[in-house]
């Protein structure tokens, strides 16, 4: 066995400095080198099955100078050094930031974090797990109404490395500044806390607290990730956000861009349901929540090479545990689509929810509460936002202007006997501008034009400012 495996080293070490050869004399796009780095990266994997590449969207530099890195631990041997007859390549940057917790700018303290397994490596191999946070505070003003400041968020997350294939991450929050006991002045949540268990790059298993993995925003949610000062009203009303349960699941990346998540997690509290924000306050958060009904969730992305980011969720679970006479079941979908292409940004978000018993749902709240919650069965969303980046790229500041439409109708269809209410079938322009004196800090102004279909009832426009930033 000893003797295979110094054959595979001796082969594999003289395949890379063949390789690295050529990546100086060919250009870094010859698809022959791609595919030769690909084998020797698929190589890699069977000699050390913990070996975790640069990522297929990475440069052919960065994932030549993992290669290296990691053929001198094998080996104890120095990098190979060659003599380039081309101009030096560029420095190496961070695999694609849709790999990590938060699309976040090059070189972020989150940019590290997998929400796959896949979980970046520092120079001396060891993984990164950074102790970092973000915050964020606003001032928001409804048209006619008094302003009011608000420390929204302030986040600390840490991490820790029990071994090379046992990770732990956490997410700390505490919300609104203040907390008192019975009031709803603030909260203090954990956000997350769960253990990774890694164990090849396709499959790694998950416990503890998790972001259920639906829509875009949920479990990419820092302030500099997303443009306005509040999040989508669609990811908001349509798909809880930030929705976090107790679950476990697998994790993965398929390579060629292809990574997923699926749980099982504990179901939302369908006595929460109502008319006006549909399922979105019927979160359990891991408290007291049930397993007697899990439900499934689940996400795959394909992240391509030009800067295209696809992806699709489901979910499906039950949520009467709180119910005596009913037990609906919820099933959400959605799909999404992120692209850039040179300074212009465009994400869009389509979602649609179905309540199952419905209308029994109105009826057992009804003699329970006293009022009728006139619960829709299905629930209906979607969203544009194009954004275009004023300053050029080399510059460290930016500015980003951007406009989002979204409409969106938590009484979309109703059960049998009740009536949708116009006031709830609802759309929003959101108008703004973000500027990042730095890639961490994001400074906020947005306008949203709030409109129903409801003559009477109309929902007020409202002005927006924030700070938002992570560390």
């Amino acid at each position: 066995m000893s003797i295979l495996r110094f054959t595979k080293r001796t082969v594999l070490r003289q395949c890379l400095f063949v390789l690295i050869a050529a990546g100086s004399v060919f250009p870094q796009s010859t698809p022959e080198l791609e595919k030769r780095i690909a084998d020797l990266e698929q190589q890699m994997r069977k000699l050390d099955p913990s070996f975790q590449s640069a990522g297929d969207n990475a440069s052919l530099a960065a994932r030549l100078e993992v290669l290296e890195r990691k053929m001198a631990i094998l080996t104890g041997a120095p990098k190979p050094v060659i003599q380039a007859t081309a101009p030096p390549a560029p420095p190496v940057q961070p695999p694609p930031l849709t790999a990590g917790l938060a699309p976040s700018a090059p070189g972020s303290p989150l940019s590290g974090v997998s929400i796959t397994g896949d979980y970046q490596k520092a120079d001396n191999g060891e993984t990164k797990l950074p102790v970092s946070g973000y915050m964020d505070f606003h001032f928001n003003k409804n048209r006619s109404l008094p302003g009011e400041f608000d420390f929204h968020r302030f986040v600390l997350l840490f991490g820790h490395s029990f071994s090379e294939r046992i990770k732990f991450w956490s997410e700390l929050e505490l919300e609104h500044s203040i907390v008192e006991g019975g009031e709803e002045k603030g909260e203090v949540a954990l956000e997350q806390a769960y253990v990774d268990f890694l164990i090849k790059p396709y499959f790694n298993l998950r416990g503890g607290m998790v972001l259920s993995p639906v829509g875009i925003v949920n479990e990419r949610h820092e302030p500099p990730s997303f443009n306005g000062v509040e999040r989508p009203f669609v990811e908001t009303l349509i798909i809880p956000t930030t929705w976090r349960e107790m679950g476990f699941g697998a994790t993965g990346d398929f390579g060629r861009g292809f990574r997923y998540r699926a749980y099982m997690v504990s179901g939302l509290d369908g006595s929460l349901f109502n008319a006006e924000h549909g399922i979105s306050e019927a979160k359990t958060n891991g408290f007291l929540a049930s397993f007697r009904n899990p439900a499934k969730v689940g996400r795959l992305e394909y992240a391509g090479r030009r800067k295209l980011v696809l992806g699709t969720s489901f979910y499906s679970g039950h949520a009467g545990f709180n119910l005596a006479t009913v037990n609906p079941r919820v099933n959400i979908f959605d799909a999404d689509v992120r692209y850039s292409y040179r300074r212009a940004d465009v994400r869009g978000l389509f979602a649609k929810t179905w309540i199952s018993k419905a209308r029994e749902l109105n009826i057992a709240l009804e003699r329970t509460t006293g009022a009728n919650p006139n619960v829709g069965r299905e629930l209906l969303g979607a969203y544009v936002e194009p954004a275009f980046h004023v300053f050029p790229k080399r510059r460290g500041q930016d500015v980003i202007l951007f406009g989002r439409y979204e409409k969106y109708n938590t009484q979309h269809r109703m059960p049998d006997g009740f009536t949708a209410l116009p006031q709830f079938n609802r759309s929003s322009w959101v108008l703004g501008a973000t500027y990042k004196p730095v890639a961490d800090v994001a400074i906020k102004f947005d306008y949203n034009f709030n409109r129903s279909a409801s003559k009477v009832l109309r929902p007020l426009d409202s002005i927006n400012l924030g700070i938002g930033w992570w560390f």
